[in-house]
């Protein structure tokens, strides 16, 4: 009888619950209960009698099924080389710098499974991604950086600009970086976002977003000051030439520049590959020469590869 219903209520319950039920029956028939109730529930006699004194404390208030430290151990615990295998296969296709704390992935788990159950190593596909983020390792989508002609050597490239950029501020020499920012509409147009107006009284502005032939469009040309960590922004209204770029940067060390760097001899310029300030462009290196030339600083341009956001480390 006891058997039967033993047998019957198990399975729709927990490790812990079966332990109970093993450990309360054994209590209830006395003397020789733990041995029988052992036979009954196919659990071990240090299980039932586990259970038994599992009902002199009190409920776990965090519903734990084992004691801490209890269970199986962990798999790589069992199976010491499974991260060095799963690394050895995530690693071809690792992007970025393999020291940094952030790395990603693009093979999916299942995938990676099916790798290490060929290799010998028994785990899940959830296994393999708990895994992958205690590795540091992130599931990321795919960014457009690659561009058809790009130069072989472009890290190599980025070395050489950085290096520049480092001997010059090691030097206490100016290095800045230069780019027309984003060109505004001039007068009363539409712009993202909202403000507190009166109720049923919002600004009024303008349907279509053509250009004012009178107003034209507002040039932001900026300046950054790596060493100092700051910006000078000159708002043209009229075209984007390499003239205003190099008047903006005129202006930058004539207001700002030459009293930060007193003793600067020469100035390192950053700046995008295309542009008023372009590497094709006659006008700008004129201009720069022009510069260089009414300051007496040593003017050295290093421009970015295409597709490059223009920040130094």
């Amino acid at each position: 009888m006891l058997g039967g219903l033993y047998e019957l209520i198990a399975p729709h319950l927990t490790e812990k619950q079966r332990r109970l039920l093993a450990g309360a029956a054994a209590r209830a028939l006395g003397r020789g209960g733990g041995a029988r109730m052992a036979r009954i529930s196919g659990l071990s006699r240090p299980t039932v009698y586990a259970g038994v004194r599992e009902l002199e404390e009190p409920p776990d208030p965090q519903g734990r099924i084992r004691r801490p430290g209890g269970g199986p151990r962990r798999l790589v615990e069992r199976d010491p080389g499974l991260l060095d295998a799963l690394d050895e296969l995530v690693d071809p296709d690792t992007r970025g710098d393999p020291t940094s704390p952030l790395r990603w992935t693009c093979k999916s788990t299942r995938q990676l499974a099916d790798a290490l159950g060929g290799q010998g190593f028994q785990v899940s596909d959830d296994t393999v991604g708990r895994l992958l983020k205690q590795q540091g390792y992130t599931l990321q989508r795919t960014q457009k950086t690659e561009e058809g002609a790009q130069h072989p050597d472009r890290d190599a490239q980025f070395r050489y600009l950085n290096e520049q950029a480092r001997e010059h501020l090691a030097a206490s020499q100016p290095v800045v970086s230069v780019d027309t920012k984003k060109k505004e509409l001039v007068g009363r147009y539409a712009n993202g976002g909202r403000e507190w107006q009166p109720v049923g009284e919002p600004e009024r502005v303008g349907v279509h977003d053509f250009p004012d032939k009178e107003l034209g469009k507002a040039i932001p040309y900026g300046v950054y000051d790596l060493g100092a960590n700051a910006g000078w922004v000159s708002v043209g209204t009229d075209h984007d030439t390499a003239a205003f770029a190099v008047a903006t940067l005129r202006r930058w060390w004539e207001q700002q520049g030459k009293a930060m760097y007193p003793e600067a001899e020469r100035l390192l310029v950053c700046a995008d590959a295309g542009g008023s300030n372009g590497y094709r462009v006659r006008a700008w290196k004129t201009e720069l020469a022009r510069f260089a030339a009414e300051t007496g600083l040593a003017v050295t341009v290093c421009h970015f590869p295409p597709g490059t956001s223009k920040t130094l480390v």
